[in-house]
């Protein structure tokens, strides 16, 4: 979308209509107040909010205005990159609302000083054995043998690569102490975005990219061996040597749920810190927001009648994952969520983003009067 709003006009802003009703939950602090309606007598009366995320069916009726979080206006602002939005969130909190990396979020948490607080709401969650890619010339046939080896990546930090390398760990035994990390871009030369990570709490071989050659065709010419990435690289159907080191990744991932009850997590909501602070009534209107916005995103990927997305086995898809995952693969709230969210803290202590483990309630702001997952 492009327009003005926050950054400099590089997004268009869209306000949307009025909220229907807006309810009052009880508080003895009037900052956990949800205004009552003659607080919010008009549309020009009601807090209005950015709110910075990627485009997803989940999100959709937010952003085009059939679900208003109660007693907000919310200027929507929809990026096609994940990295665009935390860069500009962390670095120079340009959102009041808007979506993070999960990593990213939990190690300013570790550090102590972060200025955001989170929302037990996942927009983001994707399986990772798929997104490991080798040089078949390499000498790579299994995970072990990615021990010694140069293995490029986004960035370090990313919570995918975070991911990968805790299956790498925990599935399948590989000494990540042994391995080379390169980092940089994927698809063209030089860095993946301007990230604003706090600094490993110990030293791992990381080497820059400053090759005038993207990670993918380095993969490709075998200048590294493996590739971790948040996506599949080009190469990948353009050339004979690129492959996944999983071909046959689905059912791995399935018995990694149903096993562990894991499904990666990649990004959290955060708000403004110092917003929530002040009104702290917004955590559960928008909390609302999201959860009734996701179950018409699944009412509407169950019918029928007209496809919601161009999958031919779409509702064989959606039979699947009735079984495996009880109706809903993408629970918000704690609870639901809780397996995924310790393994992604404990992955980030082992691998030196954090010192210690975090409570996962310690991650999340309360939620009364909040409603669902």
């Amino acid at each position: 979308m492009v327009g003005p709003g926050p950054g400099g006009g590089r997004d268009r802003v869209r306000r949307y209509r009025a909220v229907d009703r807006v309810d009052i939950r009880a508080s003895t602090d009037m900052n956990d107040r949800m205004p009552t309606r003659e607080g919010f007598g008009c549309a020009m009366s009601r807090l209005a909010l950015t709110f910075a995320c990627c485009r997803y069916d989940r999100m959709d009726a937010i952003r085009e205005g059939d679900v208003v979080p109660a007693g907000l206006t919310l200027n929507c602002i929809t990026l096609k990159s994940g990295r665009e939005i935390f860069d500009r969130m962390v670095g120079g909190q340009e959102f009041d609302v808007a979506e993070l990396s999960a990593s990213e979020f939990i190690s300013l948490m570790g550090r102590g000083d972060c200025p955001f607080v989170a929302l037990p709401v996942f927009p983001s969650r994707v399986f990772r054995h798929g997104y490991i890619f080798i040089n078949t010339r390499r000498g790579i046939r299994a995970p072990k043998d990615l021990e010694g080896k140069r293995v490029g990546l986004p960035l370090y930090t990313q919570t995918a690569a975070i991911w990968a390398r805790g299956h790498l760990m925990h599935e399948f035994n590989v000494d990540l102490a042994t391995i080379r990390w390169v980092e940089g871009a994927v698809e063209k030369p030089g860095a993946h975005g301007r990230p604003h990570a706090p600094a490993l709490l110990r030293a791992v071989q990381i080497e820059q990219n400053t090759s005038a050659e993207p990670l993918g065709t380095l993969l490709a010419r075998g200048a590294i061996d493996a590739l971790i990435g948040s996506r599949k690289p080009d190469e990948l159907r353009r050339h004979p040597d690129v492959a996944r080191l999983f071909p046959d990744y689905r059912p791995l991932e399935r018995q990694l749920y149903q096993r562990t009850r894991i499904f990666p997590i990649m990004h959290l909501i955060v708000m403004r810190r110092d917003l929530h602070e002040r009104q702290r009534w917004i955590a559960a209107s928008l909390y609302n927001a999201f959860v009734e916005s996701k179950r018409r995103a699944r009412s509407r990927m169950r019918y029928a009648g007209s496809l919601s997305a161009m999958l031919p086995w779409l509702i064989d898809d959606v039979e699947e994952i009735d079984h495996v995952f009880a109706g809903d693969a993408f629970p918000y709230g704690i609870e639901a969520n809780r397996a995924t969210l310790q393994a992604l803290v404990a992955y980030m202590v082992e691998q030196h983003f954090i010192a210690r483990p975090i409570p996962i309630e310690d991650l999340f702001v309360p939620l009364a009067g909040a409603i669902g997952t």
